[in-house]
This record gives C-alpha cells, sequence and structure tokens, in this order.
C-alpha cells in the first residue's frame, strides 16, 4: 500500500489546511498591508487649479509602498509556513 502524502492524510483526518500560527500571520500581514494604503493616502489639493507638492513626500513614494510590499512578504509566509502537527 502506497504511503499517504501529508495532504491526503489532513484531508481524510478532517483537519484544517493552516494553523493557528498561519492564521495569526494572515491577520498581521493583512493588517500591515492596510497600515501601508493608510500611509499613502491624502495629499490632495483643495483647489484643482492648484498643485499641491504633498503627493510626491517620502511616505507616500517610498514608506508606503515598502510597508505594503512587508505586508505581502508576510502573506507570502503565512502561506507557505508548515502548521505543527497536532499531539
Amino acid at each position: 500500500m502506497a504511503k499517504k502524502s501529508s495532504k491526503e492524510s489532513s484531508e481524510s483526518q478532517g483537519g484544517f489546511a493552516f494553523g493557528p500560527q498561519n492564521y495569526r500571520l494572515l491577520l498581521i500581514g493583512l493588517l500591515v498591508i492596510v497600515v501601508g494604503f493608510i500611509l499613502m493616502a491624502g495629499g490632495k489639493s483643495d483647489d484643482p487649479n492648484v498643485f499641491n507638492p504633498e503627493i510626491f513626500s517620502w511616505r507616500r513614494i517610498t514608506l508606503a509602498p515598502l510597508v505594503v510590499l512587508l505586508g505581502f512578504v508576510i502573506e507570502g509566509i503565512a502561506i507557505m509556513k508548515k502548521p505543527k502537527a497536532d499531539k
């Protein structure tokens, strides 16, 4: 008889694909992404005829995209991390 893979054994036992730590990391990654998008917000001009250079601030051009990228990296780690086996 062929040995079952870990995926087949977890499905036959009715287990979840992710463990609690995976879900925690997914939530943290989502929150980091949201913070990054909040950092990108703002900088518009009240008058459409007046240019506001605030849209090119360091926070919106450099920091916010790096924070969003960090959030996606955390999401990838959360998906790829193998959950600990239950005893």
